[in-house]
């Protein structure tokens, strides 16, 4: 798989199935390998752990928390002299 690839699946399976998540799992993290969910978790460690437990070492799998839209961070550095 190349570096382009990795992780199309799941975005894919992730971006299909947002809109009918939000309304019961807004807020939490689902992990999903290939095309399977593995589930939703209340915080970014239990779904790590499980997604890391189904996936395997040295296989790819996408964490990621259900919102409306994707939040933007800004990320600012001030350099003082």
């Amino acid at each position: 798989m190349t570096e382009e690839n990795n992780l199309r699946e799941e975005l894919r399976v992730f971006e299909e199935h947002r809109a009918t998540w939000l309304p019961s799992h807004r807020g939490d993290f689902v992990a999903i390998v290939g095309t399977k969910v593995i589930g939703f978790y209340p915080d970014f460690t239990s779904g790590f752990k499980a997604g890391l437990s189904a996936a395997g070492l040295g296989r790819n799998f996408l964490l990621k928390q259900v919102w409306a839209e994707d939040p933007v961070y800004s990320i600012f550095l001030l350099v003082c002299p």
